[in-house]
Formats: structure tokens, C-alpha cells, sequence
């Protein structure tokens, strides 16, 4: 899968590249991820349904690590970004295709499975790309950038492609097959612009070549070392449980929330059409939670992550109280419904904060970037599986029980907090 690159470096502005890269790195994770959700609710799904088999989708993400190395050993990042961008086009395109016929729910699922593929793909090679494209100097100036598009393409997913679906629902007459088809179509139509943008856009670095050039072998043996050395870190089994249980009840969460602001009242839920979904959630809601991140990374740069571990333990867990005066009250007011989940957004985006800024303490040394991708394996497990089930529960208990099961699941995230050693002074900036 070579391309023909120029032998000579070629630099370019990161302004050129950053922004589109990683807007288009978080299209394909939040359609794979919520979109999904949101479209299968509209069709009648069921949320046992819903839940378990989108939660599988995370798998790719889980494994992520563990097929890293051979994105490095077999090609350039450089290509493999524009491989993966017009692969992920292609499979929205056939999702676009698949969502009118009969056996859509199977058919889609499939194909999501193969985009999130080719998505944690494109996530190893941009990331990768991304130190190799900009130098030393640039690298940390450049986060807050890649940081803020990648949110902007959770906004344009989760937010503008819902609305764009909940309009064309409603001008045909409650047409949702053609209501979706038609967002993925647009959303395909996206992936082989980028691709043609970044074949001449991304720069051209000399370092950016397959690690087979130079010894697989050697690759292959750091690459088990790796594991072997996060394996053998102290206290390794008080770190997974933070990794796998601090989002216990978010990961719960976050799977029923669309299909309880779409479901009809009779049922328990909100009754918000898909646009109200697209604005209350993926647009107010993503906003809350950028918003959160910022002022996390702010609190910790000034007093250090021990300072304030258990006041983001606290916000990332207690705002999930609001869904159950949601579910007990059924409230009508939008403004009410929007504040609601602009607030567990809020503190989930400020919480989160100290949940990455652990993975960055605890990756800390010779083999970093390889002991942080590892940790987001254990981050999306920690997701996928609590996620599985949590469709069942809830139509087991209904939303009023699901949501006080919630807050029951925020148990295990303050007692692995309290099991954790965070180091004096990390995260603070000196």
C-alpha cells in the first residue's frame, strides 16, 4: 500500500494539516459511537439490543495496542491516513446504501465494525504522524488545536448530522430510513475530500518511513518488552481497577441517554425529536463538556492532580444524580432538559480530566507512548463491557430504576480512587 513520496522532506504550516486531521479523526469514533445509538432508537431497536452489540464496536479500540506495531512496520503513517480516510468513506457510503433494505440493523453493524477498524487504524497513524510531522518545539503548542477539532467533530456528528437527520425526518413525513441514509451520504461524501486534501497537504517527513526498513524484528521485540514492562509496574492492579472502573457508571450511562431523551413518555422517556437529541446532547451537551475539560486541565495546572483528584471524582460522578429527577419528573421544559445535561456533561468533562492526566502519570518513562496506547485499551474496555449490559438493566428496571442503579455504579470509581497513589505535584505546571 505504498505511495510515491518525494524523497526530500517537505514541511508545511501545521495550521494546514492539524485542524483537518483531527476533525477528521473524530467523525468516524462518534458515528461509530453515539451516532449509532441515536439511528438505531429511531428505527425501533430495542435497548438491550442497541446497547450490547454498538458496545462491541469499541472492541477495535480495546485492541488497539496490540496491532500498532504493524502500523508502523508496513507502511508510512502518511499513507495509511489516506488509506483509512477514503476506507472510512467508503463504509459510510455503504451504510448510507444499507440503511433502507430489510436487514439493515445486521448489515450496518457489520459495516460499523469494519469503520471502526479503520478508524482506531487512522487514530495510530495520526497520532503517530503527528510527531513526526511537527517539530519538538510544536508539538505541545499544537495539543490544545488537535484537541479542539477533534471536539468540533463530536459537535458536527453527535450534533449537526442529528439535526440534519431530525430535519429531513420531518420534512418527509417521518421518512427515518431516508432521513439517515441521507446524513450518511453526506457524511461519506466528506472522507475522500480529506483524503485528496491531506495526499498534498500533509507534510512530507523523512523520518516517516515503515519500520520495516529497518529491523521488523527488533519492532516486534520492543513491542512485547513494552508489555512486559507495564505488567511489571508497582501496584499494577490497583491501576487497572482505575482504568477499568472509574467510568463505571458513565459507561452505563452514556449508552442510554439518547434512546431516554427519543423515547416516547408512555415509556418513561423524554419524548424529544431526533433534532431537540441533536441540540440538547451532541451540541449543548458536547459544549458542557469541552467546557469541563478546559477548566480541569486549568484547576490541575495550578494545584496538581493529588489536590484535586477527589473534587473530579466527585464532579464526574454526582451530576449523574440530574438523570433521575429527569426520570422521576418527566419535565417538558426545554431549557430545564438542556441545563440538566449540559451540568452531568459539565462534570463529566472535568472528572474526565483526572482520569487522563493518571494514564499520563502512570505512562511516564522509556516506552510512554507505547504504555499511554495501552492504557487506552484498558480505557475503552472499561467502556465496552459495563456498556454491554446496560440496555438490559434498564429495560429490566425501567428508566426511573436504571437511573438510581446509576448512581449505585458510581460506587466502584471512589473506591479505586481511593486505592491509586497519584505522585506530589503532578499535572501542576511549574
Amino acid at each position: 500500500m505504498e505511495e510515491q513520496v518525494q524523497t526530500r522532506p517537505v514541511s508545511r504550516s501545521p495550521w494546514a494539516w492539524i485542524p483537518t486531521l483531527y476533525f477528521a479523526e473524530g467523525l468516524p469514533y462518534v458515528v461509530v459511537m453515539t451516532v449509532s445509538v441515536i439511528m438505531y432508537k429511531r428505527f425501533g431497536i430495542s435497548n438491550t439490543d442497541i446497547a450490547l452489540y454498538t458496545s462491541w464496536l469499541y472492541l477495535p479500540w480495546v485492541i488497539k495496542p496490540l496491532w500498532s506495531p504493524f502500523v508502523d512496520i508496513f507502511s508510512r503513517k502518511r499513507t495509511w491516513i489516506i488509506v483509512t480516510q477514503l476506507l472510512i468513506g467508503g463504509a459510510l457510503a455503504a451504510a448510507a446504501a444499507a440503511i433502507p433494505l430489510p436487514l439493515f440493523f445486521q448489515i450496518t453493524l457489520a459495516i460499523f465494525w469494519l469503520m471502526a477498524f479503520a478508524s482506531a487504524t487512522h487514530d495510530i497513524a495520526a497520532d503517530g504522524f503527528y510527531l513526526l510531522g511537527l517539530p519538538e518545539h510544536h508539538q505541545s503548542a499544537f495539543v490544545g488545536v488537535r484537541n479542539t477539532f477533534y471536539r468540533l467533530a463530536m459537535i458536527a456528528g453527535q450534533g449537526a448530522i442529528v439535526v440534519l437527520a431530525g430535519s429531513i425526518e420531518d420534512w418527509s413525513g417521518g421518512n427515518v430510513a431516508l432521513a439517515w441514509s441521507s446524513a450518511f451520504a453526506v457524511l461519506a461524501s466528506l472522507f475522500p475530500l480529506f483524503a485528496f486534501y491531506h495526499k498534498f497537504f500533509l507534510p512530507v517527513p523523512e523520518s516517516d518511513r515503515p519500520a520495516l526498513d529497518r529491523s521488523s524484528g527488533g519492532v516486534l521485540k520492543e513491542f512485547f518488552q513494552t508489555f512486559t514492562l507495564f505488567f511489571g509496574k508497582k501496584d499494577i492492579g490497583f491501576i487497572v481497577a482505575f482504568l477499568l472502573f472509574y467510568r463505571f457508571a458513565e459507561a452505563q450511562l452514556v449508552k442510554l441517554v439518547p434512546p431516554f431523551l427519543l423515547d416516547v413518555r408512555e415509556k418513561g422517556g423524554l419524548g424529544l425529536s431526533t433534532s431537540e437529541v441533536g441540540i440538547v446532547y451532541g451540541t449543548v451537551g458536547i459544549i458542557a463538556l469541552t467546557l469541563g475539560g478546559l477548566v480541569g486541565g486549568y484547576v490541575v495546572s495550578r494545584g496538581g492532580l493529588k489536590r484535586w483528584l477527589w473534587i473530579m471524582v466527585l464532579a464526574i460522578h454526582l451530576p449523574d444524580a440530574v438523570f433521575v429527577y429527569l426520570s422521576q419528573a418527566q419535565p417538558t421544559d426545554f431549557v430545564l432538559i438542556t441545563s440538566a445535561v449540559a451540568v452531568e456533561q459539565f462534570g463529566y468533562g472535568f472528572g474526565f480530566t483526572a482520569y487522563v492526566l493518571f494514564m499520563m502519570m502512570i505512562s511516564q518513562g522509556e516506552h510512554r507512548t507505547a504504555h499511554y496506547a495501552i492504557c487506552t485499551g484498558f480505557m475503552a474496555l472499561g467502556m465496552m463491557l459495563p456498556g454491554m449490559f446496560s440496555g438490559f438493566i434498564q429495560e429490566s428496571l425501567g428508566y426511573k430504576g436504571f437511573f438510581l442503579w446509576i448512581l449505585a455504579s458510581t460506587i466502584p470509581g471512589f473506591i479505586v480512587a481511593a486505592l491509586v497513589k497519584i505522585e506530589p505535584g503532578f499535572g501542576r505546571h511549574r
